[in-house]
């Protein structure tokens, strides 16, 4: 069961303050966080430690994230924002 309470302090950790990362990732937590298997749930939260510009870098596509665990966590995401 999903706690509430770590629910909305993931919100307020992916509330970046840059507008191309809040697009994505407030859907995200909103949306589809709830519905992920537990390792998935892991890798979200250790995606959202990383900075912005890292974060910024992996949602565009420039770089690929060294970890293979963020790497999948990173297209979970952006399969996510692109489903209509």
């Amino acid at each position: 069961m999903i706690d509430e309470t770590e629910v909305k302090r993931l919100w307020w950790h992916s509330r970046r303050g840059m507008l191309e990362l809040d697009v994505l990732l407030i859907p995200f937590v909103e949306k589809v966080y709830r519905t992920l298997e537990h390792e998935d749930q892991l890798r979200y939260q250790a995606l959202i430690e990383h900075e912005d510009t890292d974060l910024f870098a992996w949602f565009l596509e420039r770089v690929v994230p060294e970890d293979p665990e963020i790497h999948k966590i990173v297209l979970r995401v952006l399969e996510h924002a692109r489903t209509p």
